[in-house]
């Protein structure tokens, strides 16, 4: 069947000499892998490889088979055109990172419209911005709120939180209790809007410190769940 709909671009692989396999979440069928075939030899048709970078969000025409694994791409336009996520350094970073995470983590194939409003809204906000330097730590820990286990907002006031329950405590129950800076920032995001983002001042290290606690989080919450290759460019760039 025909099929048109959104998309965003979660990952791209070289396939033989001429071919890329990419990976896109789409707004009517959840993920859904694509087999772009001769796309690095020819300059012509309508799935150009420009269009398939990282993050971006499409409009594609599928020819989409239940029983196969590969799709095919009858037509592509481009559904939004960002201004810089793809063209300034430590955006490029992000979308990187980001992306990486979304392919290890969206792995059935199934409709979810709220989860891809919130990703197509979310990145074309960061696209808008000229401050975003913890952009990537409220994206993540908004993100568990689609995926199910966003933390319990009950008893905001005790000293620790629990990354294996998800919830606040007043005294450490294991060793994925966690305190001090990691605590006091996990409670500012989750009160935070993207557009109050910038109100939020850390530096390098605290950033870096909160990112490798919700990508545990993120580990203890999905047993398939892997730390990002580009984890360390991220780092790289930001610190």
């Amino acid at each position: 069947m025909l099929v048109n709909t959104h998309a965003i671009v979660l990952s791209k692989l070289k396939y033989g000499d001429n071919d890329v396999i990419v990976k896109c979440y789409t707004r009517q069928l959840g993920l859904v892998s694509f087999l772009l075939r001769s796309v690095l030899k020819s300059k012509k048709g309508h799935n150009k490889i420009a269009y398939f970078q990282l993050l971006s969000q499409l409009q594609i025409d599928i020819v989409f088979k239940n029983n196969r694994n590969l799709h095919t791409i009858k037509e592509t336009k481009l559904h939004h055109s960002y201004a810089s996520l793809h063209t300034h350094v430590f955006k490029s970073a992000i979308v990187m990172f980001l992306a990486e995470v979304l392919s290890n983590i969206l792995q059935e194939e199934e409709q979810n419209e709220t989860l891809y409003n919130y990703l197509e809204t979310a990145l074309i906000w960061l696209d808008s911005q000229t401050e975003y330097a913890n952009f990537h730590l409220l994206f993540l820990l908004k993100l568990t709120k689609y995926i199910g286990f966003y933390p319990e907002e009950e008893n905001l006031d005790s000293n620790y939180f629990n990354l294996l329950d998800g919830i606040f405590e007043i005294k450490p129950t294991n060793k994925y209790s966690i305190s001090g800076e990691n605590l006091n920032l996990l409670k500012q995001l989750l009160g935070t809007k993207f557009e109050a983002l910038s109100t939020i001042k850390i530096n390098g290290s605290q950033r870096q410190s909160f990112l490798n606690m919700i990508l545990l989080y993120y580990e203890l919450h999905l047993g398939f769940f892997k730390t990002p290759k580009s984890l360390q460019i991220l780092n790289q760039v930001f610190n």
